[in-house]
Protein backbone atom coordinates (compact mmCIF):
# COMPACT_ATOMS: atom_id res chain seq x y z
CA UNK A 1 0.00 0.00 0.00
CA UNK A 2 1.34 3.66 -0.91
CA UNK A 3 2.70 5.33 2.50
CA UNK A 4 0.18 8.34 2.16
CA UNK A 5 -2.36 6.04 2.04
CA UNK A 6 -1.59 3.65 5.01
CA UNK A 7 -1.13 6.81 7.02
CA UNK A 8 -4.36 8.34 5.69
CA UNK A 9 -6.47 5.15 6.67
CA UNK A 10 -4.80 5.26 10.13
CA UNK A 11 -5.72 8.71 10.38
CA UNK A 12 -9.50 7.95 9.29
CA UNK A 13 -9.95 5.20 11.76
CA UNK A 14 -9.01 7.30 14.77
CA UNK A 15 -10.35 10.12 13.66
CA UNK A 16 -13.92 8.52 13.57
CA UNK A 17 -13.25 6.42 16.30
CA UNK A 18 -12.61 10.47 17.92
CA UNK A 19 -15.74 11.59 16.63
CA UNK A 20 -17.91 8.78 17.74
CA UNK A 21 -17.02 8.81 21.22
CA UNK A 22 -18.11 12.73 21.75
CA UNK A 23 -21.69 12.08 22.47
CA UNK A 24 -20.78 10.43 25.69
CA UNK A 25 -17.46 10.69 26.68
CA UNK A 26 -16.25 13.01 29.56
CA UNK A 27 -15.49 17.12 27.89
CA UNK A 28 -12.19 17.36 29.93
CA UNK A 29 -9.30 15.89 29.60
CA UNK A 30 -7.86 12.60 31.23
CA UNK A 31 -3.83 13.14 30.82
CA UNK A 32 -1.36 15.50 31.81
CA UNK A 33 1.09 16.81 29.60
CA UNK A 34 4.01 14.80 31.43
CA UNK A 35 1.82 11.99 30.86
CA UNK A 36 1.25 12.36 26.91
CA UNK A 37 5.23 13.57 26.67
CA UNK A 38 6.09 10.01 27.79
CA UNK A 39 3.78 8.01 25.98
CA UNK A 40 4.92 10.40 22.39
CA UNK A 41 8.74 9.23 23.76
CA UNK A 42 11.54 12.33 24.04
CA UNK A 43 14.27 10.76 22.16
CA UNK A 44 14.15 10.99 18.59
CA UNK A 45 14.76 7.42 16.51
CA UNK A 46 17.81 7.25 14.72
CA UNK A 47 15.88 6.15 11.42
CA UNK A 48 12.89 6.73 10.00
CA UNK A 49 9.34 5.57 10.54
CA UNK A 50 6.49 4.06 8.67
CA UNK A 51 4.10 6.85 8.22
CA UNK A 52 1.27 5.06 9.54
CA UNK A 53 2.58 3.51 12.69
CA UNK A 54 4.05 7.57 13.57
CA UNK A 55 -0.13 8.45 13.14
CA UNK A 56 -1.06 5.44 15.16
CA UNK A 57 1.16 6.44 18.15
CA UNK A 58 0.11 10.16 17.89
CA UNK A 59 -3.35 9.32 17.82
CA UNK A 60 -2.93 6.71 20.59
CA UNK A 61 -0.61 9.20 22.77
CA UNK A 62 -2.62 12.45 22.36
CA UNK A 63 -5.84 10.93 22.79
CA UNK A 64 -6.56 10.72 26.46
CA UNK A 65 -4.95 14.57 26.89
CA UNK A 66 -7.77 15.84 24.41
CA UNK A 67 -10.23 18.38 25.46
CA UNK A 68 -13.65 17.52 23.62
CA UNK A 69 -13.83 21.16 22.01
CA UNK A 70 -16.38 19.43 19.30
CA UNK A 71 -18.62 17.77 21.87
CA UNK A 72 -22.02 19.37 21.98
CA UNK A 73 -21.30 20.18 25.99
CA UNK A 74 -18.07 22.40 25.34
CA UNK A 75 -19.45 26.10 26.26
CA UNK A 76 -16.03 27.06 27.75
CA UNK A 77 -15.21 29.93 25.01
CA UNK A 78 -17.19 30.93 21.39
CA UNK A 79 -15.64 27.42 20.21
CA UNK A 80 -17.67 25.75 17.39
CA UNK A 81 -17.54 21.84 16.47
CA UNK A 82 -16.80 21.55 12.60
CA UNK A 83 -19.63 20.61 10.36
CA UNK A 84 -19.45 17.45 8.38
CA UNK A 85 -19.17 18.91 4.80
CA UNK A 86 -16.62 21.48 5.88
CA UNK A 87 -14.77 18.52 7.88
CA UNK A 88 -14.27 16.67 4.87
CA UNK A 89 -13.47 19.70 2.97
CA UNK A 90 -10.42 20.58 5.31
CA UNK A 91 -9.26 17.07 4.72
CA UNK A 92 -9.18 17.52 0.88
CA UNK A 93 -7.50 20.99 1.47
CA UNK A 94 -4.47 19.33 3.40
CA UNK A 95 -4.05 16.42 0.56
CA UNK A 96 -4.16 19.09 -2.34
CA UNK A 97 -1.39 20.83 -0.64
CA UNK A 98 -2.35 24.03 -2.90
CA UNK A 99 -0.77 27.46 -1.83
CA UNK A 100 -3.34 29.42 -2.19
CA UNK A 101 -1.95 32.69 -3.22
CA UNK A 102 -2.93 33.82 -6.62
CA UNK A 103 -5.20 32.87 -9.27
CA UNK A 104 -3.67 32.24 -12.30
CA UNK A 105 -1.77 29.27 -10.36
CA UNK A 106 -4.98 27.93 -7.92
CA UNK A 107 -7.58 29.19 -10.04
CA UNK A 108 -9.57 26.50 -8.02
CA UNK A 109 -9.27 28.51 -4.53
CA UNK A 110 -9.79 31.47 -6.48
CA UNK A 111 -13.20 30.29 -8.04
CA UNK A 112 -13.63 28.97 -4.16
CA UNK A 113 -12.99 32.19 -2.54
CA UNK A 114 -15.62 34.47 -5.17
CA UNK A 115 -18.36 32.25 -4.78
CA UNK A 116 -17.92 31.71 -0.90
CA UNK A 117 -17.63 35.56 -0.47
CA UNK A 118 -20.16 36.87 -2.62
CA UNK A 119 -22.56 33.99 -0.68
CA UNK A 120 -20.95 35.50 3.09
CA UNK A 121 -22.04 38.92 2.15
CA UNK A 122 -25.51 37.87 1.27
CA UNK A 123 -26.40 36.09 4.46
CA UNK A 124 -24.72 39.00 6.46
CA UNK A 125 -26.38 41.63 4.56
CA UNK A 126 -23.74 43.39 3.83
CA UNK A 127 -22.89 45.66 0.38
CA UNK A 128 -22.03 43.93 -3.21
CA UNK A 129 -19.04 44.12 -3.83
CA UNK A 130 -17.33 44.58 -0.91
CA UNK A 131 -13.98 42.75 -0.55
CA UNK A 132 -13.70 39.31 1.67
CA UNK A 133 -10.54 38.29 2.74
CA UNK A 134 -10.02 34.54 4.40
CA UNK A 135 -7.61 35.12 7.56
CA UNK A 136 -6.60 33.28 10.55
CA UNK A 137 -9.32 34.39 12.89
CA UNK A 138 -10.98 37.26 13.95
CA UNK A 139 -7.93 38.88 16.04
CA UNK A 140 -6.43 39.35 12.36
CA UNK A 141 -9.36 39.87 10.69
CA UNK A 142 -9.58 42.70 12.96
CA UNK A 143 -5.90 43.91 11.98
CA UNK A 144 -6.79 43.40 8.17
CA UNK A 145 -9.84 46.13 8.23
CA UNK A 146 -8.44 48.42 10.66
CA UNK A 147 -5.44 48.43 8.57
CA UNK A 148 -7.55 49.10 5.37
CA UNK A 149 -9.15 52.21 7.82
CA UNK A 150 -5.83 53.18 8.95
CA UNK A 151 -4.51 53.33 5.60
CA UNK A 152 -7.45 55.37 4.34
CA UNK A 153 -7.93 58.22 6.64
CA UNK A 154 -4.36 58.74 6.62
CA UNK A 155 -4.48 59.02 2.44
CA UNK A 156 -7.16 61.38 3.12
CA UNK A 157 -5.13 63.78 5.55
CA UNK A 158 -2.95 63.34 2.65
CA UNK A 159 -0.38 61.04 4.36
CA UNK A 160 0.76 57.99 2.61
CA UNK A 161 1.38 55.78 5.48
CA UNK A 162 2.48 52.72 2.97
CA UNK A 163 5.56 55.23 1.46
CA UNK A 164 6.55 57.09 4.49
CA UNK A 165 5.40 55.24 7.17
CA UNK A 166 3.99 56.35 10.33
CA UNK A 167 6.23 58.21 12.08
CA UNK A 168 5.84 62.31 11.33
CA UNK A 169 2.37 61.36 9.74
CA UNK A 170 -0.71 63.07 11.51
CA UNK A 171 -1.93 60.86 14.83
CA UNK A 172 -4.97 58.64 14.14
CA UNK A 173 -7.54 59.02 16.69
CA UNK A 174 -9.18 55.57 17.48
CA UNK A 175 -12.65 55.33 19.88
CA UNK A 176 -13.92 52.54 20.86
CA UNK A 177 -16.25 51.21 24.17
CA UNK A 178 -15.27 50.14 27.10
CA UNK A 179 -16.64 46.51 26.73
CA UNK A 180 -14.51 45.88 23.33
CA UNK A 181 -13.15 42.47 22.87
CA UNK A 182 -9.42 42.39 23.96
CA UNK A 183 -8.59 41.42 20.03
CA UNK A 184 -9.77 44.81 19.42
CA UNK A 185 -6.52 46.41 21.28
CA UNK A 186 -4.20 43.40 20.31
CA UNK A 187 -4.83 44.93 16.42
CA UNK A 188 -4.36 48.09 17.21
CA UNK A 189 -1.07 47.39 18.53
CA UNK A 190 -0.18 45.66 15.74
CA UNK A 191 -0.66 48.27 13.57
CA UNK A 192 1.38 51.21 15.82
CA UNK A 193 -1.77 52.80 16.84
CA UNK A 194 -1.56 51.82 20.66
CA UNK A 195 -4.78 52.14 23.24
CA UNK A 196 -8.26 53.25 21.64
CA UNK A 197 -9.66 55.87 23.32
CA UNK A 198 -12.58 54.55 25.55
CA UNK A 199 -16.17 55.34 25.45
CA UNK A 200 -18.67 54.90 27.97
CA UNK A 201 -20.97 51.38 27.32
CA UNK A 202 -24.12 50.59 29.54
CA UNK A 203 -23.97 47.36 31.84
CA UNK A 204 -24.48 45.19 29.38
CA UNK A 205 -21.27 46.53 27.33
CA UNK A 206 -23.08 48.68 24.58
CA UNK A 207 -21.49 51.38 23.90
CA UNK A 208 -23.17 55.21 24.59
CA UNK A 209 -24.33 56.51 21.40
CA UNK A 210 -24.52 59.80 22.56
CA UNK A 211 -21.39 59.87 24.32
CA UNK A 212 -20.15 58.55 21.04
CA UNK A 213 -21.15 61.24 19.21
CA UNK A 214 -19.60 64.28 21.71
CA UNK A 215 -15.93 61.95 21.39
CA UNK A 216 -16.41 62.17 18.01
CA UNK A 217 -17.14 66.03 17.27
CA UNK A 218 -14.72 66.84 20.34
CA UNK A 219 -11.38 65.42 17.78
CA UNK A 220 -12.63 67.26 14.76
CA UNK A 221 -12.03 65.90 11.50
CA UNK A 222 -8.90 64.37 11.60
CA UNK A 223 -7.92 60.85 10.85
CA UNK A 224 -10.06 58.87 13.31
CA UNK A 225 -11.37 55.00 13.23
CA UNK A 226 -14.70 54.01 15.32
CA UNK A 227 -14.78 50.38 16.41
CA UNK A 228 -18.19 49.23 17.35
CA UNK A 229 -18.91 45.75 18.61
CA UNK A 230 -21.71 42.95 17.68
CA UNK A 231 -22.05 40.49 20.31
CA UNK A 232 -19.88 41.19 23.66
CA UNK A 233 -17.95 38.28 24.61
CA UNK A 234 -19.94 38.11 27.87
CA UNK A 235 -23.51 39.37 27.54
CA UNK A 236 -23.99 39.26 23.43
CA UNK A 237 -25.27 42.64 23.32
CA UNK A 238 -24.58 44.76 20.25
CA UNK A 239 -24.58 48.37 19.96
CA UNK A 240 -27.02 50.41 18.40
CA UNK A 241 -25.35 50.56 15.01
CA UNK A 242 -27.84 52.85 13.48
CA UNK A 243 -27.06 55.98 16.12
CA UNK A 244 -23.20 55.23 16.16
CA UNK A 245 -22.37 55.08 12.49
CA UNK A 246 -24.57 58.06 11.90
CA UNK A 247 -22.19 59.79 14.64
CA UNK A 248 -18.91 58.62 13.31
CA UNK A 249 -20.06 59.30 9.84
CA UNK A 250 -20.71 62.98 10.13
CA UNK A 251 -16.91 63.60 11.38
CA UNK A 252 -15.99 61.77 8.60
CA UNK A 253 -14.82 58.69 10.54
CA UNK A 254 -13.79 55.00 9.04
CA UNK A 255 -16.49 52.63 10.78
CA UNK A 256 -15.53 48.88 12.03
CA UNK A 257 -17.39 46.59 13.81
CA UNK A 258 -15.99 43.69 15.58
CA UNK A 259 -18.43 40.90 15.02
CA UNK A 260 -16.29 37.70 15.79
CA UNK A 261 -20.04 35.60 16.22
CA UNK A 262 -22.77 38.59 16.41
CA UNK A 263 -22.55 39.63 12.82
CA UNK A 264 -23.78 36.36 12.21
CA UNK A 265 -26.83 37.38 13.52
CA UNK A 266 -27.75 38.87 10.65
CA UNK A 267 -28.52 35.49 8.61
CA UNK A 268 -30.90 35.10 10.72
CA UNK A 269 -34.59 36.35 10.08
CA UNK A 270 -35.33 36.43 13.73
CA UNK A 271 -32.34 37.72 14.66
CA UNK A 272 -31.17 40.33 12.00
CA UNK A 273 -32.62 43.57 13.68
CA UNK A 274 -29.58 43.03 16.40
CA UNK A 275 -27.44 44.35 13.47
CA UNK A 276 -29.73 46.97 11.97
CA UNK A 277 -27.50 49.51 10.73
CA UNK A 278 -24.40 47.93 10.78
CA UNK A 279 -24.46 47.46 7.21
CA UNK A 280 -23.68 50.89 7.25
CA UNK A 281 -20.16 50.73 8.23
CA UNK A 282 -16.85 50.03 6.80
CA UNK A 283 -15.52 47.15 7.68
CA UNK A 284 -16.84 44.08 9.70
CA UNK A 285 -14.35 41.34 11.08
CA UNK A 286 -16.08 38.16 12.15
CA UNK A 287 -15.01 34.00 12.07
CA UNK A 288 -16.16 31.72 10.29
CA UNK A 289 -14.62 28.79 12.63
CA UNK A 290 -17.25 30.19 15.60
CA UNK A 291 -20.91 30.21 14.55
CA UNK A 292 -20.08 28.78 10.87
CA UNK A 293 -18.11 25.87 12.51
CA UNK A 294 -15.56 25.32 9.99
CA UNK A 295 -12.31 24.35 11.05
CA UNK A 296 -9.77 26.01 12.91
CA UNK A 297 -8.43 28.44 11.47
CA UNK A 298 -10.89 30.84 9.75
CA UNK A 299 -11.24 34.23 10.27
CA UNK A 300 -13.43 36.80 7.85
CA UNK A 301 -12.05 40.55 7.12
CA UNK A 302 -14.80 42.17 4.62
CA UNK A 303 -14.15 46.06 4.02
CA UNK A 304 -16.67 48.20 1.92
CA UNK A 305 -14.12 49.70 -0.59
CA UNK A 306 -12.00 46.71 -2.52
CA UNK A 307 -9.10 49.72 -3.28
CA UNK A 308 -9.09 50.43 0.16
CA UNK A 309 -8.45 46.44 1.40
CA UNK A 310 -5.56 46.10 -1.57
CA UNK A 311 -4.16 49.44 -0.39
CA UNK A 312 -3.32 47.84 2.73
CA UNK A 313 -2.73 44.42 1.57
CA UNK A 314 -1.67 44.46 -1.82
CA UNK A 315 2.05 42.64 -2.28
CA UNK A 316 3.95 42.94 -5.69
CA UNK A 317 6.54 40.49 -6.66
CA UNK A 318 8.39 40.25 -9.95
CA UNK A 319 8.38 36.45 -9.61
CA UNK A 320 4.52 37.02 -8.71
CA UNK A 321 2.21 35.97 -11.85
CA UNK A 322 -0.62 38.24 -10.83
CA UNK A 323 -3.72 39.08 -12.23
CA UNK A 324 -5.45 42.71 -12.84
CA UNK A 325 -8.35 42.24 -10.88
CA UNK A 326 -6.34 41.13 -7.86
CA UNK A 327 -5.24 38.23 -6.09
CA UNK A 328 -6.57 36.19 -2.70
CA UNK A 329 -2.83 37.25 -1.44
CA UNK A 330 -4.33 41.17 -2.02
CA UNK A 331 -6.60 41.03 1.04
CA UNK A 332 -4.36 39.37 3.78
CA UNK A 333 -1.68 39.97 5.50
CA UNK A 334 -0.33 36.59 4.96
CA UNK A 335 1.48 35.48 2.11
CA UNK A 336 1.60 31.44 2.17
CA UNK A 337 -2.30 30.74 2.40
CA UNK A 338 -4.41 27.67 3.39
CA UNK A 339 -7.38 26.89 1.71
CA UNK A 340 -10.11 28.35 3.80
CA UNK A 341 -12.46 29.49 1.39
CA UNK A 342 -13.08 25.86 0.11
CA UNK A 343 -13.89 24.85 3.59
CA UNK A 344 -15.95 27.90 4.05
CA UNK A 345 -18.00 27.18 0.96
CA UNK A 346 -18.34 23.53 1.66
CA UNK A 347 -20.32 24.65 4.55
CA UNK A 348 -22.49 27.35 3.22
CA UNK A 349 -23.40 24.78 0.14
CA UNK A 350 -24.03 22.18 2.27
CA UNK A 351 -25.97 24.53 5.18
CA UNK A 352 -27.99 26.27 2.04
CA UNK A 353 -29.47 29.89 3.15
CA UNK A 354 -32.06 28.27 5.55
CA UNK A 355 -29.67 25.96 7.15
CA UNK A 356 -27.51 29.03 8.37
CA UNK A 357 -30.38 30.74 10.09
CA UNK A 358 -31.63 28.02 11.36
CA UNK A 359 -28.02 26.78 12.99
CA UNK A 360 -28.21 30.38 14.47
CA UNK A 361 -31.65 30.25 16.20
CA UNK A 362 -31.02 27.06 17.31
CA UNK A 363 -27.88 28.24 19.11
CA UNK A 364 -29.73 31.36 20.16
CA UNK A 365 -32.22 28.65 21.56
CA UNK A 366 -30.25 26.66 23.83
CA UNK A 367 -28.43 29.79 24.83
CA UNK A 368 -31.90 31.16 26.15
CA UNK A 369 -33.06 27.26 27.75
CA UNK A 370 -29.54 27.45 29.93
CA UNK A 371 -30.91 31.31 31.20
CA UNK A 372 -34.23 29.78 31.84
CA UNK A 373 -32.58 26.56 33.57
CA UNK A 374 -30.11 28.64 35.61
CA UNK A 375 -32.72 31.44 36.78
CA UNK A 376 -34.76 28.52 38.40
CA UNK A 377 -31.59 27.47 40.77
CA UNK A 378 -31.84 28.75 44.01
CA UNK A 379 -29.58 31.49 44.60
CA UNK A 380 -28.82 31.94 41.17
CA UNK A 381 -29.27 34.79 38.38
CA UNK A 382 -28.28 35.69 34.81
CA UNK A 383 -26.94 38.76 34.03
CA UNK A 384 -27.77 38.97 30.63
CA UNK A 385 -30.94 41.61 29.47
CA UNK A 386 -31.43 39.99 26.14
CA UNK A 387 -29.85 36.19 25.22
CA UNK A 388 -28.01 35.91 22.74
CA UNK A 389 -25.58 32.94 22.41
CA UNK A 390 -23.83 33.87 25.40
CA UNK A 391 -25.09 33.66 29.01
CA UNK A 392 -23.66 34.79 31.76
CA UNK A 393 -24.60 33.79 35.60
CA UNK A 394 -23.95 34.31 38.94
CA UNK A 395 -24.41 32.17 42.16
CA UNK A 396 -24.70 34.60 44.36
CA UNK A 397 -21.11 35.40 45.26
CA UNK A 398 -17.96 35.39 43.60
CA UNK A 399 -16.85 32.15 45.92
CA UNK A 400 -19.81 30.51 45.51
CA UNK A 401 -19.85 30.81 41.75
CA UNK A 402 -16.28 29.40 42.05
CA UNK A 403 -16.86 26.26 44.04
CA UNK A 404 -19.62 25.77 41.64
CA UNK A 405 -17.35 26.31 38.48
CA UNK A 406 -15.06 24.04 40.43
CA UNK A 407 -17.71 21.08 40.95
CA UNK A 408 -18.84 21.35 37.67
CA UNK A 409 -15.62 21.01 36.18
CA UNK A 410 -14.81 17.70 38.27
CA UNK A 411 -18.46 16.18 37.38
CA UNK A 412 -16.99 15.97 33.59
CA UNK A 413 -19.99 16.29 32.09
CA UNK A 414 -19.72 19.63 30.54
CA UNK A 415 -16.80 22.12 30.12
CA UNK A 416 -17.86 25.70 30.96
CA UNK A 417 -15.87 28.54 32.10
CA UNK A 418 -15.54 30.95 35.28
CA UNK A 419 -15.15 34.85 33.84
CA UNK A 420 -14.37 38.08 35.85
CA UNK A 421 -17.35 40.62 34.53
CA UNK A 422 -18.19 44.66 36.02
CA UNK A 423 -15.81 42.75 38.84
CA UNK A 424 -17.60 40.20 39.81
CA UNK A 425 -16.86 36.08 39.34
CA UNK A 426 -19.19 34.92 36.92
CA UNK A 427 -20.44 31.65 34.95
CA UNK A 428 -20.21 32.47 31.40
CA UNK A 429 -21.69 29.73 28.63
CA UNK A 430 -21.44 30.16 24.89
CA UNK A 431 -23.60 28.41 22.74
CA UNK A 432 -21.70 27.68 19.43
CA UNK A 433 -21.84 24.05 18.46
CA UNK A 434 -23.79 22.94 15.33
CA UNK A 435 -24.17 19.76 17.28
CA UNK A 436 -25.12 20.37 20.38
CA UNK A 437 -28.99 19.19 20.95
CA UNK A 438 -31.49 19.95 23.63
CA UNK A 439 -30.52 16.60 25.21
CA UNK A 440 -26.99 17.75 25.82
CA UNK A 441 -28.48 21.00 27.13
CA UNK A 442 -30.81 19.17 29.64
CA UNK A 443 -27.80 17.21 30.24
CA UNK A 444 -25.53 19.97 31.38
CA UNK A 445 -28.32 22.18 33.40
CA UNK A 446 -28.76 18.88 35.56
CA UNK A 447 -25.08 18.37 36.03
CA UNK A 448 -25.17 23.02 36.97
CA UNK A 449 -27.92 21.90 39.41
CA UNK A 450 -25.71 19.03 41.28
CA UNK A 451 -22.95 21.32 41.33
CA UNK A 452 -25.09 23.88 43.05
CA UNK A 453 -26.79 21.75 45.09
CA UNK A 454 -23.73 20.56 47.01
CA UNK A 455 -23.04 24.31 48.16
CA UNK A 456 -26.81 26.40 48.48
CA UNK A 457 -26.76 29.34 50.07
CA UNK A 458 -26.95 29.81 53.58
Amino acid sequence: MDPREAALRQAYHHGVRWLTSLPDRPVPARATVDEIVRALGTDLPDGPSPPADVVDLLATACEPGLTAFPSGRFYGFVVGGTEPAALAADWLVSAWDQNCVMRAVTPAYAAAEEIAAAWLLDLLGLPDGASVGFTTGATMANFTCLAAGRDAVLRRAGWDVARDGLAGGPPVRVLAGESRHMAVDLALRYLGLGRPRLVSADAQGRIDAEALRRAVAAGGRGPTLVVLQAGDIHSGAFDPFADTVRAAREAGAWVHVDGAFGLWAAASPRYAHLTAGCADADSWATDAHKTLNVPYDCGLALVRDPSALRAAMGQRGDYLIQHEHGDPVDKVPELSRRGRAFTVWAALRSLGRSGVADLVERLCRHASAFASGIAAIEGASVLNDVVFTQVCADFGGDERTDRVLTRLLDDGTAWISGSTWHGRRVMRISVSNWSTTDEDVGRTLAAIRRAAADDRPG
